[in-house]
């Protein structure tokens, strides 16, 4: 193969080396989501991060020639896109350091794991996240295959070295607080809101009914709308140390904070 891009692309993260393939099989002429990184005929272009590759000695048939100048980006109007199921994840990386679910930091902003496998426009196992800021470049779909869901700009495909995890480890707490976010979200009643203003810093409270503990934090957080509840729960029942996506709200030992809806919380001076 011979290089002709070499730089940074819309479409994922870092630079990035754009091939043109003589002897395999490649997906595209160069174009990549409507921007003409360089020219070649049909089926005979590729893209692969620059890491991967350094040189003649970096992979068989590899030359390393000058690429040409990189052309202006055109934007192109796709047609409206058919609802189309997306392609099937694996659940964990190779190396097993990343999964479904996981809350990953990537540049420095939170997102969530929803992709991890192959995919047509580059060679390797990658990283498809969602992130909660809308720092992204699609919506889960490159070159008009559907890879995952998510909001327009909020998705990005990264190497899992350009990941970084932090907060829990367990990805099931992680889609049980993002889904009570969703569902804070998505409600027309203002009920959350007026329960957790009579809740305070250091009251007692069960969380589902069973579990007891002492609330830390009342207020409004990044990763949903209207305010939670920080619990410190007073057995490690719990999933995170007062952190969430990179974000503290309060600190305590590892596996006994929660965060809840107040909906989910009762006073045990009311029991």
């Amino acid at each position: 193969a011979t290089v002709r891009y070499i730089g940074n692309v819309k479409f994922a993260a870092g630079e990035w080396l754009g091939l043109e393939v003589m002897d395999g099989k490649g997906v595209h002429d160069g174009n990549v989501l409507g921007v003409p990184y360089f020219e070649c005929p049909a089926g005979k272009g590729v893209f692969a991060p620059a890491a991967q590759l350094s040189g003649s000695g970096a992979a068989p048939g590899i030359t390393t020639r000058a690429p040409a100048a990189a052309p202006r980006a055109v934007a192109v109007t796709a047609p409206e896109d058919e609802e189309l199921e997306t392609l099937p994840s694996r659940e964990k990386t190779a190396d097993g350091s990343l999964w479904l679910g996981l809350e990953v930091v990537w540049k420095g902003k939170q997102g969530i794991v929803r992709y991890i496998g192959d995919v047509r426009f580059g060679a390797g196992e990658w990283i498809g996240v969602e992130m909660l800021e809308a720092k992204g470049v699609h919506d889960g779909s490159v070159l008009g295959v559907p890879y995952f869901k998510c909001s327009p700009g909020r998705g990005i495909f990264a190497q899992p070295s350009e990941l970084q995890t932090t907060g829990t480890t367990d990805s099931a707490a992680v889609q049980a607080t993002l889904r009570q976010a969703e569902a804070s979200s998505t409600s027309t009643a203002r009920v959350v809101p007026r329960v957790a203003a009579t809740l305070r810093v250091g009251q007692r409270v069960t969380w589902t009914g069973k579990h007891t503990g002492t609330v830390r934090y009342v207020g409004p957080v990044k990763f949903a709308t209207g305010e939670f509840v920080g619990v410190e729960l007073d057995e490690p029942f719990g999933y995170y140390d007062g952190s969430f996506m990179g974000e503290s709200y309060f600190k305590c030992e590892p596996s006994k904070g929660i965060f809840s809806q107040a909906s989910m919380l009762r006073d045990m001076a009311s029991m």
